[in-house]
């Protein structure tokens, strides 16, 4: 049933007041396909959407158009603006009990120190992230659909009223279309970008940490795609989505972009006051067989350069926990984590939140872990921007949600692409240590790439 805005003394009271209201309300919307949803969103506010489903599948999201948006600012820490800017909003907010809380979700760069070069990326901030108008969620069997509304305006009513018809479209939309295709695109060329550089670049870094510069470097290098045709957002996260089960599965859109993949790996996750984060590196491919599959696994468990460097990321995620939780907990030794194209050494670390803590703070402390920048933290990103040539954007940064009740999540944004209608841009990369090859890290890359590429028409046969 709609709420009569002019029934509620609170809309009333907020309406007169000289600051900023933000509303929010929510209808059970039946059976509806996610990605049903996220495309209807193309005919109603094309050009801003997002997507997200979390590695267990226990819930998923999708946004479309913006009620707020909210970016860094010169000369200012981008994770402090942000969670500023957000805390304002939410002490505007008004809802009823039976009104999901509304979501915020959006990405940092890699680095916010980015080359000043042409790339890509140049429509992507170092921070972007924005309220939906129209939110779905899917958890615990129901489906929900919230209309958010942000407004100084003290008439509201008529504009809101706007907001539902367009809702009840949406939900129509989403219910009566086709569902979305999986077909893949038909992919022209193939390009490696800077491949000599990159080569060049290990080899450098490889040096300078025999050196005693620093222990580990990651350089990565990309792909350009070119296809005969646009690609629709929709139809490649229904791609990525059915091959890559076993990961998150995200998507941004920014004007003619979008940015998406399937993460294996969890920054920081906050919900009623746990911290959750998973140790994530180290990698080796999957087997042919079951028995070759576990050889392998076996062979990454015990691999001294892999084990260095998943130790390096569980000194530093639990440092942050120590810091930020009144308690904490992490695996004695790494486990294997096992997606599609390949298995990953992971150990999960479990903490209670500190009072003052929150996920802007963690994903502000956490971000880069070792197994994105390096170790030492400054020496290695100081040496990525001298050596790598390459403008990351959000590529192997922190990408995720938060709601206004401070829970959320976080994932790292590998095995990922960026789309832009014809077009599509690929990276990957890999940890440098002293004993690191630049043609077996070259190769290494490879396996990182299948998922994205083959998910957009490509293979490594050619």
């Amino acid at each position: 049933m709609n709420r009569k805005l002019t029934d509620l003394p609170s809309w009333e009271k907020t309406a007169a007041m000289p600051h900023v209201r933000f509303f929010t309300e929510t209808i059970e919307a039946g059976g509806i396909s996610p990605l049903s949803f996220f495309e209807a969103g193309a005919f109603i506010h094309d050009s801003h959407r997002f997507y997200w489903e979390n590695a267990a599948k226990t819930m998923t999201l999708v946004g479309i158009g913006q009620a707020l948006t909210l970016t860094d600012e010169a000369g200012t820490n981008r994770y402090d603006t942000i969670e500023s800017k957000w805390k304002h909003y939410c002490d505007a907010l008004i809802k009823e009990d039976k009104d999901m809380d509304p979501v915020l979700f959006g990405g940092f760069s890699f680095d916010e120190k980015r080359l000043s070069m042409h790339s890509e990326w140049e429509d992507f901030p170092n921070a972007l992230f924005a309220v939906p108008a129209f939110q779905l969620k899917i958890e615990n069997g129901k489906t929900l659909v919230a209309i958010n509304f942000v407004s100084e305006d003290s008439e509201t009513v008529q504009q809101f009223e706007a907001l539902r018809k367009q809702r009840d479209q949406l939900i129509h939309m989403a219910q009566v279309q086709e569902s979305v295709s999986a077909e893949k695109p038909l992919l022209c060329s193939m390009k490696e970008l800077r491949k000599e550089q990159y080569l060049k670049a290990v080899k450098q870094i490889t040096e300078k940490i025999q050196m005693g510069e620093a222990e580990k470097v990651v350089i990565a290098r990309k792909l350009a795609l070119q296809f005969e045709q646009p690609i629709r957002p929709a139809a490649a996260l229904q791609s990525i989505s059915n091959e890559q089960r076993d990961s998150y599965n995200f998507g941004l859109e920014n004007g003619s972009q979008f940015f998406f993949g399937a993460t294996p790996e969890r920054l920081i996750e906050i919900k009623d006051g746990q911290a959750f984060s998973a140790c994530v590196a180290g990698s080796i491919k999957r087997g042919s067989s079951a028995d070759e599959d576990q050889q392998f696994g076996n062979e990454l468990l015990q691999d001294k350069k892999n084990r260095e460097e998943h130790q390096y990321v569980v000194d530093m995620i639990t440092g942050v926990f120590d810091s930020l939780c009144a308690s904490y907990t992490a695996a004695a030794k790494p486990k294997l984590m096992k997606v599609r194209d390949i298995q990953h050494l992971h150990t999960p670390v479990q903490g209670h939140l500190g009072a003052e803590s929150s996920i802007f703070q963690f994903v502000k402390a956490l971000h880069p872990t070792p197994a994105l920048g390096g170790v030492p933290t400054p020496v290695a990103m100081e040496l990525i921007r001298q050596e790598e040539d390459l403008d990351r954007g959000y590529y192997a940064a922190p990408v995720g949600w938060t709601d206004t009740s401070g829970n959320g999540e976080f994932a790292v944004a590998i095995r990922s692409s960026l789309l832009d209608q014809d077009k599509a841009w690929l990276y990957a990369g890999g940890g440098i240590v002293a004993d690191s090859e630049p043609n077996q890290e070259y190769e290494e890359t490879w396996v990182k790439f299948r998922p994205m590429l083959r998910a957009l028409g490509g293979s490594l046969n050619g």
